[in-house]
């Protein structure tokens, strides 16, 4: 993480801006609405077992899941290299 000083209008006013190099991570289910209207239950045990692994796998990569609504995963990944190796486990899987 870096850290920046900005000046906005008056030269003795700065303000610290904390940056740092992310990746985001977005991911839904394929045909989620015809996977619920054949099997709803079946459908949510799977999705809620799949969203834990990705949670978990995301932590382990000093990721962290922002949201994760229905059937989408929303991360942030600390560099890009992170969630290319977090994205080479979710297709073994």
């Amino acid at each position: 993480m870096t850290t920046s000083r900005l000046t906005f209008g008056d030269p003795m006013t700065t303000q610290e801006v904390k940056r740092k190099l992310a990746a985001i991570f977005s991911a839904d289910v394929k045909g989620y609405s015809r996977l619920m209207s054949e099997d709803e239950k079946g459908t949510v045990r799977t999705l809620n077992t799949y969203k834990e692994v990705m949670t978990n796998l995301i932590q382990q990569h000093r990721g962290r899941v922002v949201d994760a609504p229905g059937d989408n995963v929303l991360a942030e990944l600390e560099v890009l290299w992170m969630q290319l190796s977090v994205l080479s486990r979710f297709k073994k899987n």
